[in-house]
């Protein structure tokens, strides 16, 4: 797939069920390192609530994925957060659900019920946005190709990330995964054009 979806910018929500409060927040985020500041920051601002529980699923394959009960019973809190990322079919986001404890015990149907939801409202509160994969292409060429090479990156949906001009020239590209291999293989078919490792 080429195509993956994310939420454009973060959004949050807020559930209450028997007098137990769920603060959710979904956040995109694209590394795990970002993903844990995030957590990190949150329950530092939260510091009082009960649980601080937590889901992320990262990159356009979906296979980087984590999640927390955060003193919850096993598997009421972070699957089922987990569980709505899925529904949802979403990548590089981050949500979190935050737990003010109403003094009424949900139980584990419950709990699972509460999370699932506060999940789903914090996402539905979003707007969810389809990306593309990107690929990065790495080049050099002699001064003389110039004209060429630019010809070739002007027409194409292409974003140049780093450029350096000399006797010997390099170019960083990137891409949608899609059409990678159409325009690195016009660039390649350029006179004295070699990719860069």
């Amino acid at each position: 797939m080429d195509t993956y979806h994310t939420l454009a910018a973060p959004s949050k929500a807020v559930f209450t069920e028997k007098r137990s409060r769920f603060l959710s927040f979904a956040i995109p985020v694209t590394t795990r390192e970002e993903a844990r500041e995030e957590i990190k920051r949150l329950s530092k601002e939260y510091f009082d609530a009960r649980h601080v529980c937590w889901a992320f699923m990262l990159g356009a394959d979906r296979l980087d994925f984590l999640s927390s009960d955060n003193g919850e019973p096993s598997g009421t809190a972070g699957k089922p957060i987990l569980g709505q990322i899925n529904s949802f079919n979403l990548t590089d986001i981050l949500i979190i659900v935050v737990r003010y404890f109403g003094g009424i015990k949900l139980g584990t149907p419950g709990l699972i019920a509460a999370y699932r939801e506060a999940a789903r409202l914090a996402i539905e509160e979003g707007e969810i946005i389809e990306c593309h994969k990107k690929e990065t292409f790495s080049f050099t060429f002699p001064y003389l190709a110039m004209n060429d090479v630019m010809k070739v990156v002007k027409s194409s949906d292409v974003e140049i990330l780093s450029q350096s001009f000399d006797n010997s020239c390099s170019m960083t590209l990137s891409m949608r995964a899609d059409i990678y291999p159409e325009i690195s293989g016009r660039i390649l078919s350029l006179d004295g054009v070699s990719p860069q490792e």
